[in-house]
């Protein structure tokens, strides 16, 4: 039964004289409440999303893909966008891991951390299957691959594999995998299959169907078209969603991909005008037409501007006439400032990174850097959850299991595989005013001197390895112990 709508007395005293007027009353009552977003008109398209997020994913997500993978290659701003968004996610030393395994009475190991540590740098040489890339350059392709296809796959390998050699003592390879080999048009009810994921009656994933080699290549290879099966706890999968229960991700240019296409088309043909109005020079201005004889030679005449050229062989009447093109378009740098803010806002970059301007304030550019930052934050938690913690703990299990890394008595259970991840450091706009606001954090003892080393991209073992050695060497050498002590500020008054 439909709720009764609460009416005033002159509603009641309207159903009373007029049932048919009452009605029509409450009908436009409803009308009026109606959310006018909601309402299409002549003006407004009102254009609507009614598809599933997997079936949306479906219909564009290659396309997509592919076209900002042609941007990427084809236009500088699309590859700054993407540049920029990898070294401030991932950064140019990857993501920093910080083992921390803890005691019984929960103090950190630190001998244990360090033989973890000394374990995890040799790995990070050669980590993955290909033996092409360290670590960090590894990061970099996989973020690369996740912002511009939407996901990128990477399947965990331990132990022996046929015909694979692993790159350091502790037998563990990462295979990076793009979006292309995991059928995204592979769909079935039985068994249950969402766009080449094998999912189970909770749509969690239990598998991933993969190509046996790439679908794009050239030449048609030996299992292009044949899939394999690998289980979900062998896969990794980072992708770029916005609605629950999305199976694939989308590329984080695909609300911006037409502002790019309109903004690289705008810049050619500014670029084609300002080359036409360069090649125009001047133009002769004739004069009265009874200056001129009917029968004389018409041909047109050649001339070849120097710099301080004499124009001596003018007509009767004649006079040289500059051509004032105004190119370049000075509103071209205002245009273009614009339509990079939108793409900065769509894509995530802060647009002083992508335009390369760096005007205003101390507090305007600390502003937008706290802003950005935040942003790059956010993508680099989640690069760490699903690709760098993942694929850290794995690595533990694989040196444990292959008698690398030797537990000692007395280590917590379930601590052996902790660490702390560290993004890539928030850049310092004027070191000295961060220095100083730092250390009067850890005066005041808002903050350590480790999560200080942490925030700006260190480890504090080897930051303190290296003080320590340092000022060994210092005393050494007889070199006085000087240029640590903090200097008291002076504050200047004038009167």
């Amino acid at each position: 039964m439909a709720a009764k709508t609460p009416r005033n007395i002159v509603d009641r005293a309207v159903a009373w004289l007029s049932p048919s007027a009452a009605v029509k009353r409450a009908q436009a009552r409803q009308v009026l409440a109606y959310y006018e977003a909601a309402r299409p008109d002549r003006l407004r398209k009102g254009r609507r999303a009614t598809g599933s997020a997997n079936d949306e994913v479906l219909q564009a997500g290659g396309t997509l893909r592919q076209v900002a993978r042609h941007l990427e290659q084809n236009y500088d701003l699309a590859l700054g966008v993407l540049n920029t968004l990898v070294v401030n996610v991932v950064g140019p030393n990857g993501i920093g891991v910080e083992p921390q395994p803890r005691k019984a009475d929960g103090s950190i190991d630190d001998a244990l951390a360090r033989q973890i540590l000394m374990l995890y740098q040799d790995w990070c040489k050669a980590p993955e299957v290909t033996r092409q890339h360290d670590w960090p350059s590894a990061q970099r392709l996989l973020a690369r691959s996740w912002l511009r296809d939407g996901e990128v796959f990477s399947q965990l390998v331990s132990g022996m594999a046929p015909g694979l050699q692993h790159g350091s003592t502790v037998p563990f390879s990462v295979e990076m995998i793009e979006a292309d080999y995991v059928p995204q048009d592979l769909n079935s009810s039985t068994p249950a299959i969402v766009q080449g994921i094998s999912v189970n009656a909770w749509g969690a994933a239990t598998g991933y169907n993969v190509y046996k080699a790439s679908p794009l290549e050239g030449v048609a290879l030996l299992g292009a078209s044949q899939t394999k099966f690998v289980p979900a706890d062998r896969m990794l999968h980072l992708k770029n969603v916005h609605r629950i229960r999305q199976m694939r991700g989308v590329s984080v240019f695909a609300s911006v991909l037409n502002r790019f296409d309109d903004l690289k088309d705008y810049e050619e043909s500014e670029r084609i005008a300002a080359k036409i109005a360069a090649s125009m020079a001047a133009y002769i201005k004739k004069g009265a037409p009874d200056l001129y004889e009917p029968d004389a030679d018409a041909e047109p005449r050649q001339m070849k501007f120097r710099p301080g050229m004499v124009f001596d062989d003018l007509k009767v009447g004649e006079e040289i006439g500059m051509i004032d093109t105004n190119r370049p378009n000075p509103n071209l740098e205002t245009y273009r400032s614009g339509q990079m803010k939108a793409i900065a806002a769509g894509a995530g970059p802060t647009f002083s990174s992508i335009s390369r301007t760096y005007d205003g304030t101390y507090s305007a550019q600390r502003q937008e850097l706290v802003e950005g930052y935040a942003v790059y934050a956010t993508l680099s938690n989640e690069f760490i959850g699903r690709i760098v913690r993942p694929v850290y703990e794995q690595f533990i299990a694989a040196a444990v299991a292959s008698g690398q890394l030797r537990v000692p008595a007395g280590t917590q259970p379930g601590t052996l595989a902790s660490a702390s991840y560290m993004p890539p450091a928030m850049p310092w706009i004027d070191p000295r005013k961060e220095a100083e606001a730092w250390g009067m954090l850890e005066d005041r003892a808002y903050a350590s001197g480790p999560e200080i080393i942490r925030k700006r991209g260190g480890n504090p073992l080897d930051v303190l390895e290296q003080q320590g050695r340092w000022l060994r060497e210092k005393e050494a050498e007889g070199v006085p112990d000087n240029a640590a002590r903090a200097q008291p500020s002076v504050t200047l008054q004038t009167e």
